[in-house]
């Protein structure tokens, strides 16, 4: 008897909604990358250069929505549980005129948004809507729900349809409401996300185990063959690429041996463009040909003479200040050439030099501070160091650092015990379940990687042996095998 309702719902289905209204709702693949090119462009990582959290935090969502929207594709898929995503929309044409929520001094906005659609084309217009773009570009057969019907007929909707429950207990479809309340209700757990997880991440290890290999061989070869101190890589890009990068490096040693000389005792960089990083390092953008490599090693001398210039300077700003160190952190500042920091300190080395600072020349050892460019304002971060921005006034330095020292020197203290007892616990986590790497994302603090190694340790996870565990703020397997899970897993 059932067996005939399953016609009866199409047409019960065909008789209540007009039929622009059901075919309304279909997108291709290509079409919803298509109308996602306004929401890429104001999102994408590489306009995040100089901000790496916000980069970072882009990737992810990014590779999170890519998931996603390659599931809803799939055929036979009945339903996807709800996902959280979190963008940092750049202001562009479109979120500067259309916007509603406020940007920040630089100029992008964070914007939370839950994918809980059944099609693609919702889907997009969610994310659209959400970040606050234009949904004119839709092609009008596939316009949204509210659009206008054909043969002149008068729009019937405002917003989405909400059905009654008794239209989802008669179709069979799940009520997204009750799957959105559902899955904030029970979040992943970090067994069960394993126990799926598993199979698929041996199999990516196993198969990345000779490219790490011969990465490992690459990069040992080369810092032995340049003196270099230290081979790195700005991005998370997968072992193969990685492994392309030290090739093509290898290459230039073989034809050009000589323009190297000058790397010795350096740290090279593998990042988006090429010149020398605000710390020293040597950067070499992918993108970039052996002849632009090439200038660079060229002009190493001029960059090491910077350098030292640099360092007077921050010599001569420590002295006016008490002798309170200027330092630059990767993690707190934005990713600066060594000339766009030079700059940086010139400038307010010269606002400083206007203004008698009543400082002591010893008063303020053993402090440290940042210089930013995108604040007006000094304040102190939780890990002990000033932020002093370039443009404020001098005059209000003295009675701000006087007031906060004794806090800064707790910060400090603070973050180096909780540095050690963080290594104690991942020397601790890999011991006890056998990994072959357990690391954190730069965005994990210490106080997180602690938490999370201090509740891992009272587990017993058996699956995790000679894995590469990557603690950070979503679950995901990489390309290469390495499991991801977040710093406040669920147990």
């Amino acid at each position: 008897m059932f067996f005939y309702m399953r016609p009866i719902r199409r047409l019960c289905l065909e008789k209540i909604l007009p039929p622009w209204l059901l075919h309304s709702r279909t997108l291709s693949g290509a079409e919803a990358v298509n109308a996602l090119r306004p929401f890429y462009f104001a999102v994408h990582p590489d306009f995040f250069g100089q901000h790496p959290r916000e980069r970072e935090v882009n990737e992810n969502s990014l590779k999170k929505l890519s998931a996603y929207l390659e599931n809803l594709q799939k055929p036979g898929f009945k339903s996807l549980k709800p996902t959280q995503l979190t963008f940092y929309v750049r202001e562009t044409e479109q979120t500067s005129s259309d916007g509603h929520e406020s940007l920040n001094a630089l100029g992008f906005r964070a914007v939370t948004l839950t994918l809980h659609s059944r099609d693609l084309l919702s889907t997009v217009l969610d994310i659209l809507n959400s970040c606050s773009l234009s949904t004119e570009h839709i092609p009008s057969s596939s316009a949204n729900v509210a659009s206008q019907p054909p043969n002149g007929g008068r729009r019937t909707f405002d917003r989405p349809i909400k059905w009654n429950k008794t239209y989802y207990s008669f179709t069979g479809f799940k009520d997204p409401e009750e799957e959105l309340e559902k899955a904030q209700r029970m979040e992943t757990s970090l067994m069960s996300w394993l126990d799926s997880n598993e199979k698929s991440a041996i199999k990516k290890l196993n198969s990345s185990l000779p490219l790490r290999e011969e990465l490992d061989r690459l990069k040992n070869q080369l810092s032995r063959q340049l003196l270099l101190s230290d081979i790195r890589w700005q991005r998370s890009w997968g072992i193969a690429h990685r492994c392309g990068q030290l090739h093509s490096l290898g290459r230039l040693a073989q034809q050009n041996l000589q323009v190297l000389q000058n790397v010795k005792g350096c740290t090279v960089i593998f990042t988006d463009r090429s010149g020398m990083s605000a710390l020293g390092h040597i950067m070499l953008g992918t993108m970039d040909v052996h002849h632009q490599w090439t200038k660079l090693f060229e002009r190493l001398p001029s960059y090491f003479a910077l350098q030292r210039k640099l360092v007077l300077l921050e010599d001569r700003i420590s002295y006016l200040l008490g002798g309170i160190q200027v330092v630059y952190v990767e993690e707190l500042q934005p990713a600066l050439t060594l000339e766009e920091y030079y700059s940086l300190l010139d400038s307010f080395y010269n606002r400083l030099l206007k203004s008698r600072l009543p400082f002591h020349p010893r008063s303020l050892r053993g402090l440290q501070m940042v210089l930013d460019s995108d604040r007006y304002s000094p304040s102190l971060h939780e890990l002990g160091y000033f932020s002093i921005p370039t443009l404020c006034d001098p005059v209000s330095l003295p009675w701000f650092i006087f007031t906060k020292a004794a806090q800064a020197r707790e910060n400090m203290k603070r973050k180096d015990e909780l540095k050690v007892i963080e290594n104690e616990l991942i020397h601790s986590s890999i011991k006890k379940f056998s990994l072959k790497k357990l690391y954190k994302e730069p965005s994990v603090s210490s106080a997180q990687m602690i938490d999370c190694c201090e509740r891992l340790l009272e587990q017993s996870l058996p699956c995790l042996e000679g894995m590469h565990v990557c603690v950070s703020h979503f679950y995901s397997v990489l390309q290469d095998g390495d499991l991801c899970i977040p710093w406040n897993w669920k147990s």
